[in-house]
This record gives C-alpha cells, structure tokens and sequence, in this order.
C-alpha cells in the first residue's frame, strides 16, 4: 500500500466518495434514526429501544418474516437445482447450445415489475381458462388463496433467476478438464458417478457463489411481490421489504419503520455470512 502513487488514490476517490455517500452513510444515519421518533423531516427526541421492542410485537412483521423465510428456503432449492441443471445441458454436446443459452437466460433481462405483471396475467387469465377446458378447478383462483400465491412467488423468482445462476455454473463447469471426465469414464465410472465424484467436488465454489446471491435476491424480494399478488390477499404474501415500505409511506411511522429495516438487515448479513462460512468449510471438506 506504501507503494501506491497519488494517481491511484485520485482513480480510487470517486468510489470511495460514491460507497461513503450512498451506503455507509445513510446506514449509520438509519441507525440513528431507529433510535428516534423521527417522522421523516425531524426527531423531537430519543426513544430509545422501544421501536425495537414493539417490532418483536408485530405481528403482521413477524408473519411477513416467517413468510420471506419459508418462501426464501424454497427458492433457494429451486433456483439452484434449476441453474444447475441448466448448466448441464448447455454444456452438453448440443447443436443447439448458444441458442439454448440466450433463452434461458433471457428472463433475468425483464425488469421485476414487468415480470410480476406477466406472471399475474398466466396465473389468473392462461390458468384459469386452461383449468376450465381442461376441468381442474385447481387451476382457477390462483393468486386468490396463500397457498397459490406462495407458490406463484416462487415459480415467479425461479423462473426469472434460474439463467443467471446457470451463467455462474456454466463457468465452472467448463472450468473442469476433461481429461479428468474421461479418466473416470475409463474406470468403469457411470453418468451419475462422475457427477457425484468429478464434477460435484469441482464446482462448489460455484454453490458458494450461487447460494449468496440466491439468498440475498428473496431476501430482499419486492418488485415481484408488490405487481404480483401486492401483498395479498389480506397480507398473508407481505415479504419483509414490502412490510417495511407500508409502514414507512402507508402508515408514515419512519423511526419505526427503520428499526425494521436494521433488524432485517442484521438477519439477512448474519444468515449470509454464515452460509458462506459454511459453504467455504464444506469446499475445504470436499
């Protein structure tokens, strides 16, 4: 570091300047503010941790937390699972390889809100009037109960994030030599077994990988949440993010609001960091 020269702090300021102002900032201030009973232009004084206190009483918070966790858990799965199969069979001898490649990756382009409307309109006009040619009431009235809009939310982000973990593993996939694929092809070893022995061990880092963006994109979910079900019907699809948004511009309660804000962010780093750790220990371990 002694041995950088001036110009490399002067290219490096502008970012510095940027992180500071846009996010280092604005988080000690949230801080400050969820301390306050600050209403969004001034604080007329401390109140210490009561807004904290009163959140852990929520319990329209609380459901909307248990909700992004379980929607969170099973996206996760999903996405990766998706991803990972993807991968594989564009990296396949196929003709139709790059073709492959630039369709399934194309739904990550569309904006959320976009995508949430898109998805609304199958769900509830292409569902139904398949259901009632076809006779299943169990594709009428989606988006209409928790159950179908739980699960609309999910097909939603995995169909939307599925290509672009497929990218991450693509690049790990063809990362692996191929000398090794035949070398166990050679031994005797099946299709299967050369996944689970060759190429499973070789593309961990790209789970790490992977897991970390998947978990922080549901975690954070809003865009698709507010054009798809909006939350509804009568709450039991609010996310976190959504939750807190309400609060803070459809209730106006700022200071609390932002206590919100600091405790999801403290649940989403420490549920982060952790999987990283773990998923760092389990490479080492393979």
């Amino acid at each position: 570091m002694r041995k950088r020269d001036l110009s490399y702090w002067l290219f490096l300021m502008p970012v510095l300047a940027a992180l500071l102002l846009v996010v280092i900032a604005p988080l000690l201030l949230g801080i400050y503010y969820s301390f306050t009973d600050w209403n969004g232009i001034q604080t007329k004084g401390f109140v210490g941790f009561d807004n904290y206190i009163a959140l852990f009483q929520d319990e329209r918070f609380m459901d909307s937390l248990w909700f992004t966790v379980k929607f969170s858990i099973v996206s996760v799965i999903l996405i990766n699972l998706i991803g990972l199969s993807l991968a594989l069979i564009v990296t396949a001898k196929l003709k139709t390889n790059k073709a492959l490649r630039t369709i399934f990756f194309m739904p990550n382009l569309i904006g959320g809100l976009i995508l949430g409307f898109i998805w609304q309109f199958i769900f509830t006009k292409a569902f139904a009037g398949f259901g009632s040619i076809v006779g299943i009431e169990s594709l009428q009235g989606w988006l209409s109960t928790p159950g179908t809009g739980f699960w609309g939310l999910v097909i939603l982000m995995s169909w939307q994030m599925s290509g672009y973990i497929m990218v991450i593993y693509i690049a790990y996939l063809e990362g692996i030599s191929k000398e090794l694929i035949e070398a166990a092809e050679i031994d005797g070893a099946n299709a299967f077994q050369r996944f689970r022995h060759v190429v499973f061990p070789l593309v961990a880092p790209a789970f790490t990988v992977s897991m970390f963006l998947t978990l922080s994109n549901t975690f954070k979910l809003y865009d698709q949440n507010l054009s798809l079900t909006g939350g509804g019907p009568y709450n039991s699809t609010q996310m976190v993010a959504m939750e807190i948004f309400n609060t803070a511009f459809g209730r106006y309660d700022m200071a609390y609001a932002q206590a919100k804000a600091v405790i999801f962010f403290l649940i989403v780093a420490v549920i982060a960091l952790l999987q990283v750790y773990l998923s760092k220990k389990r490479e080492v371990e393979m």
